[in-house]
């Protein structure tokens, strides 16, 4: 029998634990929620007042008998669940099945799972915090009245099976306009004009880039405006006009936050939200270390706060100035954005001496990258500016001026260790200038206009999409993460080269839904929801209160739009594309997989087939038509049509015209999908 009962969600968490306890401690794991709201109904009673209809999630009962009987035997029982809203709604539900009847069920939070923390927050347990499950249970409620009244529009205009959402509708909003932004989007020309001069004492060439006239910025707009200034600039005198040297500091970002993570980890290391948060819960929760044990390596990776605590900030000073130097050491404080919770520290390491390349053996390949980020980002956040030396120079030639810059890293401070990515296309601009003096004329060695093109905005990766999320005020860092994986399952979206499209069953729902519960998908009411789930949090709204105001409104605007709709019918997308068995013109559909072809006399005709697309290069083998197919994880292959009765040609590499196959194609994508196969059995016998 166990004097203590320590309840958490996760195995992981439960073993890193256990070493930090007496053994009169047992520690076990909930397997994240054990009720939740039933699947198959909405399972809230509105004329009840909105009371949800909680029930054990299926497959939980051995589970749930044996977390009673434990409890049962302990004298006391903490609820360790992670300490967010999630983790307390968690806790809630926990205390609910265990029916405390004794008072010996407490709470126990901590930002990370070292010995210090833990055996802390043992020692200072406290009551479950009501307004945070009310603020989860208000999500909860409230996300799926939403979904239950909204998807059944889709089913009976789109297809069933598909979803709308309060954040994951907006989401898709967001993708769709700026598609509709990029295919508007007219390009207008300008012109650059770059003269390649050089200072004759140094003999040292440097580029400077026009500016305008008599002092004014003049843009450029076409090859006649280039000409004149050609023509003005022919023969002229390149007059060094002023000089300004400078420094210039550049400070570090700070610590991680969940989405800063999330959009580094994208663009540096090419992870997917959904592989960054279950990567970083791995390092949370523990990891086996050669001579240490299990050890959990970060703070808790949920949160938007930029604080960390000075017990860090002291280990962060120690091993700057141990490893680097007294003057590569700055104390810095972050100020956290006014909407964010601030209720956890930043994500950080908990131990900075362990050095992600010492303990590199211990961790798996994801694992250490992503420990690596974290570690760098948090130590150069303490770390010292970077000074640049600058110099700019205005040169004059017949009443033009052309501009050139230029700096050169004096100090490195934390770009020694660490330097923020950017989804910006500009590169910082490198290199000095030569040594110029004023009234000093320079050579024109050349004289170099240049044509572009204004550019469409970009699309949306999964890093920027998270970042316009956050800006706008839209979710919260637990969100992020499953909104994203939701859109991209239900087909709404697709990934293009790491860019985020929408499909054409993405276009169709949002127009739906845009145009028929615009006070819904809409971006400044979903940020005054969360406004308002903070409130509850705080404990300044009642949240069943919440859900009325919300509800009357949104269950007129239901009503209204089921009698609108009621007898208007979507037309299908006809295709060029006739059906060889009755004639008919076929027509787009949309399926678990995408869009394919269906006879529009359906039920009388079921023909239905995929839609091909094909090359205008023929095969390399047999002049045959080549498709492209894509695998499971949207890859693309190409294969001709006619195998494999007459042809084998298959091939990773786009052919090209005049090439030649070769074999090996063919036998490196079946060597891939073997590859995969074997992957798979043995993933599947590890987890037997």
């Amino acid at each position: 029998m166990a004097d203590r009962l320590i309840i958490v969600e996760s195995p992981a968490k439960a073993n890193t634990i256990k070493k930090f306890l007496g053994g009169s401690t047992k520690v076990v794991a909930s397997m994240g929620h054990i009720r939740d709201l039933p699947k198959s109904k909405m399972g809230i009673n509105i004329e009840n007042d909105f009371e949800p209809e909680y029930i054990n999630i299926r497959g939980k009962g051995n589970l749930i008998k044996e977390l009673k009987k434990d409890a049962n035997s302990a004298k006391k029982i903490y609820l360790a669940t992670d300490p967010d809203r999630e983790g307390e709604a968690i806790a809630w539900h926990l205390a609910h099945i265990l029916e405390d009847n004794k008072g010996k069920i407490t709470r126990v939070t901590f930002n990370e799972i070292t010995k210090t923390a833990v055996q802390k927050a043992v020692k200072e347990p406290r009551d479950i915090d009501i307004n945070l499950v009310d603020a989860q249970q208000a999500r909860r409620v409230l996300d799926r009245i939403v979904g239950y009244k909204m998807s059944p529009v889709l089913w009976k205009k789109v297809k069933r099976g598909l979803s709308a959402g309060r954040v994951q509708s907006v989401a898709v909003k967001l993708i769709v306009d700026r598609e509709e932004e990029i295919e508007k989007f007219i390009p207008e020309e300008y012109w650059n004009i770059y003269a390649e001069l050089i200072e004759e004492k140094s003999n040292q060439s440097f580029e400077a880039k026009f500016y305008g006239k008599n002092g004014k910025k003049q843009e450029i707009h076409s090859k006649e405006e280039v000409d004149l200034i050609l023509k003005e600039l022919n023969k002229a005198k390149y007059i060094v006009d002023k000089i300004k040297k400078g420094e210039r500091k550049r400070t570090p970002a700070p610590p991680f936050t969940t989405s800063t993570m999330q959009q580094e980890a994208s663009r540096k290391i090419g992870f997917t939200l959904r592989k960054t948060m279950s990567v970083a819960q791995s390092l949370y929760e523990g990891v086996k270390i050669q001579s240490r044990g299990t050890v959990g390596l970060i703070t808790y990776m949920r949160t938007d706060s930029t604080r960390i605590s000075e017990e860090a900030r002291t280990a962060a000073k120690k091993h700057i100035v141990e490893t680097y130097g007294e003057k590569y050491y700055e104390n810095r404080y972050y100020r956290t954005n006014k909407d964010s919770q601030d209720a956890h520290e930043a994500i950080r390491p908990t131990y900075v001496d362990l050095v992600p390349d010492e303990i590199k053996d211990s961790l798996t390949k994801d694992q250490y990258k992503l420990y690596k980020l974290i570690y760098n980002r948090f130590i150069a956040s303490q770390m010292s500016a970077a000074i640049f030396s600058t110099v700019s120079a205005d040169i004059i030639a017949n009443d033009y001026t052309f501009k050139a810059n230029g700096q050169t890293l004096k100090f490195k401070g934390f770009m020694t260790l660490y330097v923020e990515g950017s989804d910006s296309k500009e590169k910082e601009q490198e290199g000095m200038l030569p040594e110029l003096a004023e009234k000093e004329e320079v050579k024109e060695k050349n004289i170099n206009p240049k044509q572009s093109f204004t550019e469409p905005p970009a699309r949306y990766t999964e890093a920027s999409l998270v970042k316009a999320l956050e800006e706008k005020g839209i979710g919260r860092p637990s969100t992020y993460s499953p909104t994203i994986s939701t859109i991209l399952e239900r087909r709404y979206i697709e990934k293009e080269a790491k860019q985020l499209k929408p499909t054409d069953l993405g276009k169709v729902v949002n127009k739906l839904l845009t145009e028929n519960f615009k006070d819904i998908v809409n971006v400044e009411f979903t940020a005054k929801i969360e406004n308002e789930f903070d409130e509850i949090a705080d404990g300044k709204e009642e949240w069943k209160k919440m859900i009325r105001e919300f509800y009357g409104p949104f269950a007129v605007e239901v009503e209204k739009v089921e009698k609108e709709l009621e007898h208007v019918k979507l037309e299908d997308e006809v295709s060029d594309v006739k059906c060889e068995k009755c004639g008919r013109m076929m027509v787009y559909k949309y399926g678990r997989y995408g869009k394919f072809l269906a006879c529009p006399g359906y039920p009388e005709c079921k023909n239905a087939k995929p839609i091909i697309e094909t090359i205008d290069v023929p095969c390399p083998k047999c002049g045959g038509t080549v498709q492209i197919r894509k695998t499971k994880r949207k890859r693309n292959y190409y294969i001709c049509e006619n195998n494999p009765k007459s042809c084998d040609y298959i091939s990773w590499n786009k052919p090209k015209k005049g090439e030649k196959w070769n074999p090996e194609d063919a036998k490196n994508v079946k060597a891939d999908s073997t590859k995969k196969k074997n992957k798979i059995k043995r993933r599947a016998k590890a987890t037997e």
